[in-house]
């Protein structure tokens, strides 16, 4: 029988392990470029059930620019405010969504994914870019997702 218990508690020794792996890969390093691939392959490794994962950077004030990721060809640029990247970038928030199709202005690079969480990049409350990852499960990303995300990224933050 599924124990819910210990698959969340699996889920958080997980969690903890890609943190340290982090902190781990990106020690002494301060490339951006570096730092992000590195970062998105990690993700990529740890993460089951997902399609896409990367960066996606600040280019101008008004959009974003595709940065270092893992999965297929993905759109290049997007606007501030448009899709579930730059509405998380506009609102400098994180956005998870269960079902892209029910969310308003979805951008679909990839017809196969159906869920998405994107958390924004601020460094000293500058947005810098967002993390966005993509799966072709709706309602895959669920609030201990997006706690341990945000520690992720608050972890690379300090690398980049």
């Amino acid at each position: 029988m599924f124990n819910v218990e210990m698959y969340k508690e699996s889920r958080l020794e997980n969690y903890e392990l890609v943190k340290k792996q982090l902190q781990a890969l990106l020690h002494g390093e301060k490339n951006q470029v570096a730092n992000l691939s590195n970062a998105s392959a990690l993700l990529n490794q740890f993460l089951d059930r997902i399609n896409w994962v990367g960066f996606y950077l600040m280019d101008t004030n008004e959009e974003l620019v595709l940065g270092p990721f893992q999965g297929l060809p993905a759109c290049i640029r997007i606007p501030l405010g448009k899709g579930v990247c730059g509405t998380a970038a506009r609102n400098k928030e994180t956005v998870r969504v269960d079902d892209v199709n029910q969310f308003p202005g979805h951008i679909a690079c990839d017809a196969k994914s159906q869920s998405e969480i994107v958390i924004p990049l601020l460094k000293e409350g500058q947005l810098i870019g967002v993390l966005d990852i993509d799966s072709p499960e709706k309602n895959r990303f669920d609030e201990l997702d997006q706690e341990k995300l945000e520690e992720f990224v608050t972890i690379l933050l300090e690398y980049i």
